[in-house]
């Protein structure tokens, strides 16, 4: 099987993409750019520095509108302005670490962000899809080792999953109340994803690049939690199959998607911190350490119905994401020109090379 990203639709689309700023959004924005997208972007500025937004001056080629998706009024504005076509909802509070920290402003941003969000498309005469990105982890997780699919019971101990749950419930209410005769909404649930650009605190590839700059052991919290590792590329290209799919009015893929790797992918962080060290040989030293917050032990993605109805399918395995990332911030370190670095790994997944 085959992902069929058509740069034709996307030609001279207009996109309304919020969380551009962040790392799969810059992602996901960059992608639009290379296939003549007019894209809008609305986020915070970039809460890491560096980070993929400046690296690959993202922001040369699109509109782009920094502000806050909890200000209603001004997610409406940049809605309006923006007369997209597509809308891409990305902007979040991303991190299980800082939900514990900040509860209040991750509910706040998470889900009535959402709220706002889908409010402002409402307005949007030519509104044909909207694609609302959550998290594989919005299930209720038992820890039994099973596959998470689409029909399974929503939950969340920690704010951020919690938080990102509750979004799947305002999608479904908003797409049955105010979207049924219009436009299409449908959600994204990704795995856990790597790739070039990252530079967010307590995620586990930042911290093994940081280690490895700085000369330090890389401190691992959990080493035996299994999570669905994949490439930022694999996701994204999901959420354009997605969109393309709802505009074409197709009612059967206004729902729930998981995107999530190959099984034999669902490893453990141990495996992924082998796996780098394979890469950088002495230049990685590890220790072991305790978490203070409950983080899930297991989680995997039930991908089938992605791969059913929309074709989509992984294509890089977790050795090769590995390598792809950890190439990305070479190159980076290196002075490499990332804007064409970034579009030449994107080519390369395309081509599967």
């Amino acid at each position: 099987m085959e992902n069929l990203v058509n740069a034709d639709f996307w030609r001279d689309r207009r996109v309304l993409l919020t969380g551009h700023t962040g790392f799969k959004g810059g992602w996901l924005g960059l992608w639009l750019q290379s296939m003549g997208a007019q894209v809008t972007g609305l986020a915070l500025t970039p809460n890491t520095k560096p980070n993929f937004f400046e690296a690959t001056h993202l922001g040369d080629d699109l509109e782009s509108r920094i502000a806050d998706i909890r200000d209603l009024k001004v997610v409406e504005d940049v809605a309006r302005q923006s007369k997209a076509e597509i809308v891409f909802h990305l902007a979040a509070q991303p991190l299980v670490r800082d939900s514990y920290r900040d509860p209040v402003g991750t509910f706040a941003t998470n889900i009535m962000g959402t709220v706002h969000v889908l409010e402002a498309c409402r307005l949007l005469g030519d509104l044909k899809a909207l694609v609302c990105i959550t998290t594989d982890k919005v299930y209720a997780n038992n820890e039994s080792n099973t596959l998470f699919h689409e029909e399974d019971r929503l939950g969340g101990r920690d704010p951020y999953s919690s938080s990102k749950a509750a979004c799947e419930l305002v999608i479904d209410s908003y797409r049955r109340c105010f979207y049924e005769q219009g436009a299409m909404v449908a959600s994204a649930r990704a795995g856990n994803v790597i790739g070039g650009g990252d530079w967010s605190s307590d995620r586990l590839v930042p911290d093994i690049v940081r280690a490895v700059e700085s000369r330090q052991n890389l401190q691992i919290r959990h080493p035996e939690s299994v999570r669905p590792w994949q490439h930022v590329i694999e996701p994204i290209a999901g959420y354009l199959l997605l969109a393309q799919a709802l505009a074409t009015k197709q009612a059967s893929f206004a729902g729930a998607f998981n995107f999530g790797p190959n099984e034999s992918d669902c490893v453990a962080v141990e495996q992924i911190v082998q796996l780098a060290q394979s890469i950088y040989h002495e230049r990685l030293q590890v220790e072991y350490g305790k978490s203070s917050v409950y983080e899930a032990k297991l989680l995997r993605l039930d991908n089938r119905k992605a791969w059913n109805m929309l074709n989509w399918a992984p294509k890089w395995n977790v050795s090769r994401a590995m390598k792809q990332t950890l190439d990305w911030y070479q190159a980076a370190t290196e002075g490499a020109n990332m804007r064409e670095f970034s579009l030449m790994q994107i080519r390369d997944w395309e081509r599967n090379t």
